[in-house]
């Protein structure tokens, strides 16, 4: 029998979403338990849990927009696709998705002044015939969802899913969306270089101590330590800690869902996004730029709630919340993640090279016919 979560993991990873992995002994205070227990509790999480720690990059602030693309395959094209998303430097997630037929969702963060690059790669994969269609996403930077009690029973120890009440939640929300979730006006470029190769360090590991992080670059503690106060939080460069854990039991999430969900107007967006903002079924959102539409991550613990939740969804319309949506099934055994990558950024700015990109698509391809 699978292990479970019960209401004190909940309120333990609650709190690490909102102090972060370094604060142990603050978080151990606020829930009045004792320092060593809090750490028995997230060592059990990290073994039967998968429980982990990344620093979500505010990636606007380093001159990088996000692209979200969902390439449906060629038949007989499904392996090459995804090998072909990989030879561009600036991936962030690839993995293979299923539905009307196999493809592939991917998620790159692009320099601002290369946007329309990144397009013509595309398109020349497309005229490889290597898709049926390709689309493109422009996003916001994700705005990440930690686990929260709110739809965990403390009496049961078990999720529950009150579908018509999230329904009306969400004509009672706001309008007011979070920063992430906003249009930017800019792409400023504000890291330096050892800023940066802080941040792929802890994007792979928030726990990733200071020292760890000099002795890898060949810097003092202290170096690292001023960059981090100064630069990485003072300029904006991180949006929170994201706390990655198989929240439903300890064998992973059984559906993974990319949704693109679509608005009349921008109020609708807010009030859906705000809604979805505490829920434990949600990893990730991201605003479409300059249109009312959102892109979204969502897991489910069985193909019966994610069922239960395209009903809800139904209901959403009749009540002229939402527009539309579509989704794909992301199959997740097969995926690449990366970090950042810092050796791609010099004297202030990112180094991408599109023909270099275009050079190694055709290379690939022709190798393999």
């Amino acid at each position: 029998m699978p292990k479970k979560l019960d209401h004190r993991d909940i309120k333990i990873l609650e709190g690490l979403g909102i102090y972060g992995p370094r604060n142990i002994g603050m978080l151990a205070r606020k829930l009045g338990m004792k320092r060593g227990t809090v750490w028995k509790r997230v060592n059990r999480l990290s073994s039967l849990f998968l429980l982990k720690f990344h620093v979500n990059i505010y990636h606007t602030n380093l001159g990088l927009k996000k692209a979200v693309v969902l390439a449906w395959a060629a038949p007989g094209r499904e392996d090459l696709l995804f090998d072909c998303l990989l030879v561009n430097d600036f991936r962030n997630y690839i993995s293979r998705f299923y539905g009307t037929s196999e493809g592939c969702f991917a998620i790159y963060t692009i320099p601002k002044e290369h946007t329309s690059e990144f397009e013509h790669f595309l398109h020349e994969i497309e005229n490889l015939r290597l898709t049926k269609d390709i689309q493109v996403f422009w996003s916001t930077c994700f705005h990440n969802v930690n686990l929260t009690s709110n739809w965990f029973d403390a009496k049961s120890d078990a999720w529950v899913f009150p579908w018509d009440d999230w329904i009306e939640e969400i004509a009672q929300e706001g309008t007011e969306l979070p920063f992430t979730l906003v249009d930017p006006k800019d792409f400023p470029v504000r890291g330096d270089e050892i800023d940066i190769f802080i941040l792929q360090k802890l994007e792979v590991d928030a726990a990733r101590s200071f020292a760890d992080i000099g002795k890898m670059l060949g810097v003092r503690r202290q170096t690292i330590e001023h960059h981090y106060q100064n630069h990485v939080l003072k300029r904006g460069l991180i949006e929170d800690v994201q706390v990655c854990v198989a929240p439903f039991d300890g064998r992973g999430m059984a559906e993974l869902v990319f949704f693109n969900f679509r608005f009349e107007d921008k109020e609708s967006l807010a009030k859906f996004a705000l809604s979805l903002s505490d829920k434990p079924f949600v990893h990730f959102l991201g605003k479409v730029l300059n249109e009312n539409a959102l892109v979204a991550y969502l897991h489910f613990l069985s193909k019966k709630d994610f069922r239960s939740f395209i009903s809800a969804l139904s209901k959403v319309i009749r009540r002229h919340f939402l527009q539309d949506y579509s989704y794909v099934l992301i199959d997740d055994e097969k995926r690449v993640r990366e970090s950042i990558r810092h050796e791609l950024f010099k004297d202030g700015s990112w180094m991408y090279d599109n023909e270099e990109y275009l050079k190694r698509l055709h290379n690939l391809v022709s190798e393999r016919k």
